[in-house]
C-alpha cells in the first residue's frame, strides 16, 4: 500500500464529461479521462482492504457485488500510484479479458462494493482500469501474444460478442485452432450493434478483434449458424463447439403487436449503428426518431441507450415508460453496503433529456394500454394506463389503476422491455435442452449441454446479463472446453 493516508487525503474525481447540450451533437465518446497525475492519486485512494470486496463477486441479498472476474484491484490500484503501468498492465489482464470494454460499459460492480464507498466515495476502479488498458495500447505493450505451440485441436464458438471472444481468445493462446461464426456483417455481437456508439466506439471493438486475429483467430462473418452453416457440418469439422449467441429473443408487448410504428430497441439501435458505420447516417438507412415524438418502454440501460440515440437523431419529444415504482434516491435501511445499492441512477441519455426538453422522461408505474393509429394505418398515438403494486397470495405484480389512462401523441414506439432467452433456431439445431426460462441448459461450473463436443456459455444459457458476466463466463467455458479436449486445463 504505496499511500496508507491517500483515501483521506484525495476526494473521487471522475473522468470529466462533455455537457449534454454539447455532445448530443455527436456520437463519439464524450468522457476524455484525467492526467496522469491525477489518475494517480484515485489509485492512492484505494485502501487495500484486508478483505477486498471489490473482487468478490459474490451474491448478497439476491444481487451480485463485486467483480465476477475477481478482478486484482488493490493491486493495479497501487501500481497505477506508483506509476509502474507495465506491472499494471500484467494484472489487469491476468484476469480481465478486455478491460477496454468493461472500462467502458460495465456497471462497476467493483465500486458498488468498495469499502471507501461504506462512508463516501468508492475508488473510481472502473476508470483506473480504463486508464491501464488504454495506456497499455498507446505504448504498444498491447501486442499480439500468439501461440507457440498449437495442439491440433479445432474449436468453433458461435457468436462474437464478449462471451465468445474471451473463450477464443483463452483457447487460442492455448493453442487450439480457434473460428468464431459471427451472423452479422460485422464481429463483435452486442459490443458492435448492441450498445450505441456513444457509449463504446466501434473502433475499440475492431481494435481487439484486430489483434485477435493477428494472434490467429479465425473470423466468419456473415455465416448463420443454423441456417447458413449445419449443426452437423461443424460437428464434423470441429471437436468441440461453444455456443455464445446470447439472449437475442425481445419480450414482446401485446399492445404494439403489428403496430407499423413500434420496433423492438435492438433493432432501432442496431439500425442506426450500422448506418452510422456505413454511411455517417449519410443514406437513412436507419429507424428514424428524428421529428417524430418518441416513447420507449423500459427503464434499463436498452431504454436509456434509446433515448440518448433519439435525441441525437433530432426527436421531437422523448418520454420513457417504467413499470415498476421509482427507486429511492439514496441506499434503504435494508440495503447496506456491500450489497448492490439499489437506488435510482439518472444516465446520460435521461441528462440530455433533461437538459433538451426541461425534465426527466421518465415515467414511473405506468405501461402502455392501447396503440392508435391514423387512417393509413400509421402509429400516431399510444394509450398509457398507470400500475399499482398488487399482492396475489406469494405473488407480487402490478395491476392497473382504474380511470388512469392517459392518451400520448407517439409516431415511434420502442419497446425495450427486456429478453427472453435466446433465439430459438441456434439451440434447436444442436438439439441442446433448455431450463424453465428457455435458456440452454448446461452442467453448472462446466459449460456443457449434454450434447457430445457442445458447451454453452454468457447470455444464451445465463439469460440477459452484463458484459463483465459474459467475459467471467466465456473465460470459464474455455477451461471446461480445455480439459475436454486435452484432459486437463492451465487456463485461469
Amino acid at each position: 500500500m504505496g499511500k496508507p493516508t491517500g483515501f483521506l487525503e484525495y476526494s473521487r474525481q471522475g473522468n470529466p464529461g462533455q455537457s449534454p447540450l454539447e455532445r448530443i451533437k455527436h456520437w463519439n465518446e464524450f468522457h476524455p479521462m484525467l492526467p496522469e497525475e491525477e489518475r494517480r492519486k484515485q489509485g492512492a485512494r484505494c485502501m487495500e482492504c484486508g478483505v477486498p470486496f471489490c473482487q468478490s463477486g459474490v451474491e448478497l441479498a439476491g444481487m451480485f457485488t463485486g467483480c465476477p472476474l475477481h478482478n486484482l484491484v488493490p493491486e493495479w490500484n497501487d501500481l497505477i500510484y506508483t506509476g509502474n503501468l507495465d506491472q499494471a498492465l500484467a494484472r489487469l489482464t491476468k484476469t480481465n479479458s478486455f478491460p477496454e470494454f468493461t472500462g467502458r460499459v460495465c456497471p462497476a460492480l467493483c465500486e458498488a462494493a468498495c469499502t471507501c464507498g461504506l462512508n463516501g466515495d468508492p475508488v473510481t476502479v472502473k476508470e483506473n482500469e480504463l486508464a491501464i488498458i488504454e495506456a497499455g495500447f498507446a505504448s504498444g505493450a498491447m501486442a499480439p501474444q500468439p501461440p507457440r505451440v498449437r495442439t491440433g485441436k479445432r474449436v468453433a464458438v458461435v457468436g462474437s460478442g464478449p462471451a465468445g471472444l474471451a473463450a477464443a481468445q483463452q483457447l487460442n493462446r492455448r493453442g487450439h485452432t480457434v473460428t468464431v461464426l459471427e451472423r452479422e456483417d460485422r464481429v463483435g455481437g452486442l459490443l458492435m450493434y448492441g450498445i450505441p456508439n456513444m457509449k463504446l466506439q466501434k473502433e475499440i471493438v475492431a481494435r481487439r478483434t484486430g489483434l485477435m486475429a493477428a494472434e490467429g483467430v479465425v473470423f466468419r462473418t456473415s455465416c448463420d449458424v443454423g441456417r447458413d452453416v449445419s449443426a452437423r457440418q461443424l460437428l464434423e469439422e470441429y471437436d468441440a463447439v461453444i455456443l455464445c449467441c446470447g439472449a437475442k429473443k425481445p419480450r414482446p408487448l401485446p399492445a404494439a403487436e403489428g403496430v407499423d410504428g413500434a420496433y423492438y430497441a435492438v433493432d432501432f439501435l442496431t439500425s442506426t449503428t450500422r448506418s452510422l458505420l456505413d454511411s455517417g447516417l449519410a443514406k437513412g438507412t436507419y429507424i428514424n426518431a428524428g421529428g417524430r415524438d418518441v416513447v420507449i418502454v423500459g427503464g434499463g440501460d436498452t431504454g436509456n441507450d434509446c433515448v440518448g440515440t433519439a435525441i441525437r437523431h433530432g426527436c421531437k419529444s422523448v418520454i420513457q415508460l417504467e413499470m415498476m415504482p421509482k427507486a429511492p434516491d439514496s441506499r434503504a435501511a435494508n440495503n447496506p453496503w456491500p450489497q448492490w445499492p439499489k437506488v435510482c441512477k439518472t444516465d446520460y441519455g435521461q441528462e440530455e433529456a433533461i437538459a433538451v426538453f426541461g425534465g426527466d422522461p421518465r415515467r414511473y408505474q405506468t405501461t402502455v394500454k392501447e396503440c392508435r393509429t391514423d387512417e393509413n394505418g400509421v402509429l400516431c398515438s399510444i394509450v398509457t394506463v398507470k400500475l399499482e403494486p398488487k399482492v396475489e397470495g406469494n405473488r407480487h405484480t402490478m395491476a392497473e389503476v382504474p380511470g388512469s389512462e392517459e392518451e400520448l401523441p407517439c409516431q415511434l414506439l420502442l419497446i425495450a422491455a427486456g429478453f427472453l432467452g435466446p433465439e430459438d433456431y441456434a439451440a434447436d439445431a444442436f438439439g441442446v435442452d433448455r431450463d424453465g426460462r428457455s435458456n440452454v441448459a448446461t452442467v453448472p461450473d462446466v459449460y456443457s449441454t449434454g450434447v457430445e463436443k457442445v458447451f454453452a456459455a454468457g447470455d444464451m444459457c445465463r439469460g440477459q446479463s452484463l458484459v463483465v458476466w459474459a467475459i467471467a463466463e466465456g473465460r470459464a467455458a474455455a477451461r471446461e472446453v480445455d480439459r475436454y479436449l486435452m484432459g486437463y486445463s492451465g487456463l485461469e
